[in-house]
């Protein structure tokens, strides 16, 4: 392969199996493509480079011997590192966890091992994942590779950060507020977070209980949409540990016909306007699937202008009382500024059981109303997010909260929704398009998202390390 760092994990895969390359050549493309990059973006925090490269050697002799071990078989990967990880620091990104090491894998994690790939390592988070800016006291700030100035989101942003700069072609994310979308969206990747149930978060820390399952879903992330294609299937289904989970096989998005497809697209919430450039991006999505045949119409849900409030309310309920506990079970007596600056955030946001019955009532009626607008649509189009990446800071200010808004709307509904580069701002940074689609329709939203991808370039690489 000519650029091993620059291609996708499912061409990678397939020039491992066709003995074109080897996966202790690709293992050690991306170990030093880590070691050239990481000091400027501080994404991977834990390498396993001996242990990677014995197991690409294992990889390379099962598969002389014919034993290909799966889909993934040989390719290198990184894991977002509030996923536990056997024999490996799993920190959650928090104080009390830094020497940490768990048993076995997260479930995710076990089943993209199972399916042959080769754990690099982890990358960095927020604190319990719990802000849109990967900072933490245990290993310090992530870079986005566009401009080290900028941050590349959170919680996944150590992840999108290292995907987007060469360091991995694959990686997991975890989204419960636009954990996945949005550092997709900061850093020119492609990432899905599928139907709420379909991939179980066991072995992931904090875990998700109770309003968090319904708001999270664990999915992968990488430079290209087949990428997503490739693993969603591998990570899909009950493992018999987390109860939330649910049985639906992911269909096949080469079998969608796009031109039989529906779509709607908007370019403003009514809750925070995007900048012009987003709202360009959306539209030229939109027009690269009518060009598809694809009936596209610009409309949007009434009730979609509830989503922010709503989700403030579901988040700040018990007053930060369940965030305090999460540091406690940790083992954390000295919580990063992001967390304290959220704790106090909330600390007076504490309700009844009364008030927090209705809260539950309201969101069961938004859920209801962005149903019935799917009655007409079987895709959405609109941004990720008000703004690109955000210098170092801004992310967690309360005047740019609003902007996150536009992903936090499919956490409320639990629907599919995938995020693929769609435009450039006037900084150079990425703009992200966020495509959306019924539940359990993932491979709806990945064809469309194959499909915008291929139309406006998606991922492009970025100036690191070279500014």
């Amino acid at each position: 392969m000519d650029n091993i760092t620059r291609a996708s994990a499912a061409g990678l895969a397939q020039a491992i199996r066709a003995r074109k390359v080897s996966s202790e050549e690709a293992v050690d493309a991306y170990l030093k493509r880590i070691e050239s990059i990481n000091p400027a973006l501080n994404a991977v925090v834990q390498l396993r480079a001996e242990a990677a490269l014995a197991e690409a050697r294992q990889a390379d002799a099962r598969l002389a011997r014919g034993d290909a071990t799966g889909p993934l078989h040989g390719v290198p990967v990184t894991v977002k590192d509030s996923f536990e990880t056997a024999g490996m620091v799993s920190t959650g990104g928090t104080e009390g966890r830094k020497l940490f090491v768990p048993d076995r894998d997260a479930t995710a994690v076990e089943r993209m091992r199972s399916a042959g790939a080769i754990l690099l390592g982890k990358t960095n988070v927020p604190e319990l994942s719990l802000a849109y800016e990967s900072d933490n006291l245990v290993y310090g700030r992530t870079n986005n590779p566009y401009s080290v100035l900028r941050t590349p989101g959170g919680s996944s942003g150590g992840e999108a950060a290292a995907i987007a700069a060469g360091a991995s072609p694959l990686g997991l994310g975890s989204d419960s507020a636009g954990s996945i979308r949005l550092p997709a969206h900061f850093c020119g990747i492609a990432g899905i977070k599928p139907t709420t149930g379909l991939v179980p978060a066991t072995g992931l820390f904090p875990p998700y209980i109770w309003m968090m399952e319904q708001l999270s879903a664990v999915g992968p992330m990488a430079r290209f949409v087949e990428d997503l294609t490739l693993v969603l299937p591998i990570l899909a289904g009950t493992d018999w540990l987390d109860p939330a989970t649910v049985p639906v096989p992911p269909g096949d998005p080469g079998k969608v016909a796009l031109g039989t497809l529906r779509a709607a697209f908007y370019t403003d919430n009514g809750i925070m306007s995007p900048t012009s450039e987003t709202a360009e991006a959306v539209k030229a999505a939109a027009g690269a699937l009518s060009d598809a045949g694809l009936a596209v119409l610009e409309d949007r849900p009434d009730i979609i202008g509830m989503s922010f409030d709503l989700m403030h309310s579901i988040l700040s309920s018990d007053g930060g009382s369940g965030i305090s506990i999460l540091l406690q079970m940790a083992g954390t007596s000295r919580p990063h500024t992001l967390t304290r600056q959220l704790l106090d955030s909330i600390s007076a946001c504490a309700v009844s059981a009364a008030e927090f019955g209705g809260i539950m009532y309201r969101w069961r009626f938004f859920r209801c109303g962005m149903l019935s607008f799917l009655k007409k649509y079987d895709v959405i189009i609109c941004p990720a997010c008000a703004l690109p990446a955000m210098p170092h800071g801004a992310a967690s200010a309360g005047g740019n909260a609003p902007a996150f808004s536009y992903a936090v709307t499919y956490n409320l509904t639990g629907w599919p929704a995938v995020v693929v580069r769609g435009g450039t701002s006037p900084e150079g940074l990425p703009i992200g398009v966020q495509v959306v689609a019924r539940p359990w329709c993932e491979d709806v939203a990945l064809a469309a998202a194959r499909h915008i991808e291929k139309a406006l370039g998606g991922w492009q690489p970025p100036p690191i390390p070279n500014s």
